[in-house]
């Protein structure tokens, strides 16, 4: 294991172990349990790369604040990230999460949706208590930091599921850019860092446009290589592999497919889409991926990765070169080439 690679994995751990401490006070243990916070609690204790909480832990740390200071911050991030993923399951019909069934499969479809809306319910209670030590106007800037992450989220994902219910199959690399600006970058990478500065910062703000950048530059490169490790992952991916085919999801290596392959090919791919997913299954998927691999979309879309990630270390260094060296700014350092490297 390389040195930075090794630094991330400690980081990881310790922050993530940190923040699902924390987390456990914020889940409700009462009534109904059977039928809401049992299922509140299922994907938070599933664990997770924790890469987000993390995020803003070591942001807030490399701008002079405590870890302590950014918890439940980190909390508020880790509990509005569960609500996501258990709204998206339902969406794109995903029967796997994190090695297990998705709550849906085994709850069924509204506990589900009740559980996910209650987790971004909880998600504010950490922010709101800001006021307590840090003041209400910190406290306030926190909650609107979260209302515009969620609001950009939310953006995001109705292009995703607008352009698969109406099956639009003539979209750009910009449209798929613009679309990950708003559905990954803002809750993986953007407002998670700026939670930790502000943290760490007070009221002194730090150039919150630079970490916009660096954000987007970053996150984008983390969802290509996601969208990569869907089709040519192990399984340590935690997901099912072509399943992003399957939910009919416009990723780069799709679109790139579109723009070399032939007429014919391309109506095949339409149809592909249009299709019900279980009429995608085997044979079908099979193809459109043996038709990635002939085109260069996985290479291709790995290259795109490579350059935004460069991109990114260069905003980094706009931003944190002022601030004294640590290992949370090695570590916000060394995220950048991890992404691309990571097999899970």
């Amino acid at each position: 294991m390389r040195r930075g690679e090794a630094l991330i994995h400690s980081v990881l751990e310790e922050y993530g172990r940190l923040t699902r401490r924390a987390l456990r006070r914020y889940l409700p243990a009462g009534e109904p349990w059977r039928y809401l916070y049992d299922l509140v609690s299922d994907y938070p204790r599933r664990g997770g790369k924790m890469m987000r909480p993390s995020l803003c832990i070591a942001t807030a740390r490399a701008f002079g604040a405590q870890a302590e200071d950014a918890l439940r911050a980190a909390v508020s991030i880790e509990l509005f990230h569960n609500a996501l993923l258990v709204h998206d399951d339902i969406q794109d019909e995903s029967q796997v999460r994190r090695g297990a069934p998705s709550l849906h499969v085994l709850h069924g479809m509204p506990l589900a949706l009740n559980a996910g809306d209650t987790l971004v319910m909880l998600s504010l209670r950490p922010l709101a208590e800001y006021r307590l030590g840090f003041g209400l106007k910190v406290a306030l800037l926190l909650i609107e930091e979260m209302e515009r992450m969620a609001r950009e989220s939310g953006e995001g994902q109705a292009l995703e599921l607008g352009w698969r219910r109406d099956n639009v199959v003539d979209l750009t690399e910009a449209d798929y850019f613009e679309m990950v600006l708003k559905k990954t970058c803002w809750y993986t990478a953007i407002s998670p860092m700026r939670l930790g500065a502000l943290i760490g910062s007070g009221d002194m703000y730090p150039e919150f446009e630079t970490l916009i950048r660096f954000g987007f530059f970053f996150g984008t490169a983390f969802q290509i290589r996601d969208d990569v490790l869907n089709i040519v992952g192990d399984e340590r991916y935690g997901k099912e592999l072509g399943d992003d085919l399957l939910e009919g999801k416009r990723t780069l290596m799709l679109i790139h497919l579109f723009s070399q392959a032939t007429a014919g090919e391309c109506e095949r791919l339409a149809a592909f889409l249009a299709a019900p997913r279980a009429e995608r299954l085997g044979a079908p998927v099979r193809w459109v991926i043996e038709r990635m691999k002939h085109y260069g979309s996985i290479d291709y879309a790995q290259e795109v990765a490579n350059g935004l990630a460069g991109a990114a270390l260069h905003e980094f260094s706009t931003l944190f070169d002022r601030l004294p060296d640590s290992r949370d700014k090695s570590f916000l350092s060394d995220m950048v080439p991890w992404v691309l490297e990571r097999n899970s």
